[in-house]
């Protein structure tokens, strides 16, 4: 089941990102750049800043427990578009159409905010951008962002058009 997410339960925000960096990243990013963008991206002053900027936080569940999270800002770009910041999936539970849950509620948010299209950024090297495609989303660019310590995010910038 998916739902929205309540400030008191970020936690589990950081749970499952804390249980999936590792083993997502650990072939394409050196351990201490996953520490630092774990630390970075998810400490609680971080999330709760994002959710008052009024960040939606999905978590899918099932019996009570947390096994994926999407983190979605409507209406940016002049109200056009979408953007997915964050989206995990326990690593035991890729593959299980959790993923796909969580985009087509992104989709939904999409429509009901009559954005055109929805965008996230995804490392290049990530397997996701594999999934991302086969769900529809085509590549608009690559992006390279400095994030401190030397650190570079690299990515690719994906979209899916809305249709209405």
């Amino acid at each position: 089941m998916i739902r929205l997410l309540k400030r008191d339960e970020l936690h589990v925000v950081q749970e499952v990102a804390h249980a999936t960096w590792p083993s997502t990243f650990s072939e394409i990013l050196t351990l201490e750049q996953i520490e630092y963008m774990l630390n970075w991206m998810y400490n609680n002053q971080q999330l709760v800043e994002n959710f008052e900027k009024g960040h939606a936080f999905y978590g899918f569940f099932e019996n009570d427990k947390i096994l994926g999270f999407m983190e979605v800002e409507a209406s940016i770009q002049a109200s056009s578009v979408l953007k997915i910041h964050k989206l995990y999936v326990l690593p035991s539970l890729q593959g299980s159409g959790i993923g796909q849950q969580l985009i087509h509620q992104a989709i939904v948010s999409a429509e009901v905010h009559n954005n055109n299209s929805v965008i996230l950024n995804v490392n290049r090297f990530n397997k996701a951008v594999t999934f991302y495609q086969k769900l529809g989303f085509t590549i608009l660019k690559e992006e390279d962002i400095s994030i401190g310590n030397g650190f570079l995010m690299e990515d690719y910038v994906m979209q899916l058009e809305v249709k209405h």
